[in-house]
């Protein structure tokens, strides 16, 4: 019988996720300087108020109001109606140093056995819904609310826009998990009171609220979904397009009260959003923020790596990839694969993650290097979804009141490069 699935994103402008690039921020700043500096820093953001909470170690001193106010108005905040905007809002530090108790189980002497930072499981998942491995309502949900971002930046149509928006894409699959048609597309933006009011009638405020509604509604449907789908390269992705799909937008009506003076942000509170939408597992630990000595993160990257390559070469149409650490030991405690019955392969799926423990080094120090997770290359991540995301070497300049400018050719998402794909097919006989 066929079944419904969903998937949520959020803009930029969410709370949450002003948040978590404050902490990637301020992490990136760190590493330019400091290729070493260990972070975990956690971001609080309300009205008109930051604070910047966690635990850091590295030998240089950045200035981390000033980044976080960069990257406040570099979202768009940046007027004082939002009730929140970089150059006012109150920024307070309850940073403090990391404990010798953590750092002696990372640090152990020998660099290449580099204890994990914590303890914890971690997963990575890939499937062939799409060109780039991701389930197809995570990777329309990112797309929604990025399109929506481009357009408000641009500043020529939809100029009612603010930086604070959400999206949900439902999609029917049938009984062999293949998706089918788009059954439903949820979006919901903050905006300006563009339509005034010069009574107090309610008659009139009703009327204008319903206006204002109104024109979202046709802006979304006229404007923002041809720009998304004439984004989309996939003849099987567009095909899910048709001419019954449900719209609600702007459900409950007006939205002008948003970002953190609507709701109150934190770091690491969008992680299904960051990850894949639902599909898959999560193992509960969240990514911004935190340098690659916290498998959090990086044990992350590396099972979407191992996912994404194995699906790509035709292990499995889906495949759901668990490494799992105890602090201040190197090599993982245990391995699991799990294919949905949907292996390619005549082997168990334990057989598949024995293979996949002789053919991949998961150290934590391994891992760093593999990826290179030492570079400034976390901010790009924090918004939009840190999987499925494109491969790209960016020149990236950081600017400080207490060092030289530095310019860093920096590679980006290098978890999702799919250069172990021939190897894995000579390993597996395909």
């Amino acid at each position: 019988m066929a079944y419904l699935f969903s998937s949520e994103s959020v803009s930029e402008g969410h709370p949450d996720k002003v948040a978590d690039q404050i902490s990637d921020a301020l992490l990136d700043q760190f590493l330019a300087y400091d290729q070493d500096a260990r972070c975990a820093i956690e971001t609080f953001n309300t009205t008109g108020q930051v604070v910047i909470m966690g635990e850091i170690r590295s030998k240089e001193y950045v200035d981390l109001q000033t980044v976080a106010r960069n990257t406040i108005n570099n979202i768009g905040y940046t007027k004082a109606e939002y009730q929140f905007d970089g150059n006012s809002c109150g920024v307070l530090s309850a940073i403090h140093e990391q404990s010798d108790d953590i750092n002696r189980g990372v640090d152990n002497g020998d660099i290449d056995n580099q204890g994990a930072g914590d303890q914890g499981m971690m997963f990575g998942y890939a499937c062939n819904e799409t060109s780039n491995y991701m389930p197809v309502t995570l990777d329309l949900a990112h797309l929604i609310v990025r399109t929506l971002a481009d357009i408000r930046k641009e500043g020529k149509l939809m100029t009612y826009l603010r930086p604070d928006s959400k999206s949900q894409v439902t999609v029917e699959y049938d009984d062999n998990n293949i998706p089918r048609r788009i059954d439903t597309i949820v979006v919901s933006t903050q905006h300006d009171e563009f339509i005034s009011v010069e009574s107090d009638s309610c008659e009139k405020k009703e009327a204008a609220e319903k206006a204002m509604l109104n024109k979202i509604r046709e802006d979304v449907k006229t404007i923002l979904m041809p720009r998304v789908k004439a984004q989309i390269e996939s003849e099987k992705v567009l095909s899910l397009f048709g001419d019954d799909i449900k719209y609600f937008v702007n459900p409950t009506g007006k939205f002008v009260i948003g970002g953190p003076h609507g709701d109150t942000g934190l770091t690491g509170r969008k992680i299904i959003v960051d990850t894949y939408g639902g599909k898959g597992a999560h193992g509960g630990g969240a990514f911004s923020g935190k340098d690659s000595s916290k498998v959090d993160r990086s044990a992350a990257y590396a099972s979407r790596y191992i996912a994404k390559n194995m699906v790509a070469a035709g292990v499995a149409d889906e495949m759901l990839v668990q490494l799992a650490y105890a602090i201040g030991v190197a090599e993982p405690v245990s391995i699991y694969v799990n294919t949905y019955g949907r292996s390619k392969v005549k082997m168990s799926d334990g057989e598949i993650a024995e293979k996949i423990k002789s053919m991949f080094d998961l150290r934590p120090k391994a891992i760093e290097r593999r990826l290179k997770l030492r570079q400034p290359m976390y901010l790009e991540t924090a918004a939009y979804g840190h999987m499925g995301r494109r491969n790209e070497w960016v020149e990236k300049i950081f600017t400080s009141r207490y060092h030289n400018t530095q310019k860093i050719q920096v590679e980006l998402f290098t978890w999702e490069k799919l250069d172990k794909v021939n190897e894995i097919k000579k390993a597996f006989g395909l």
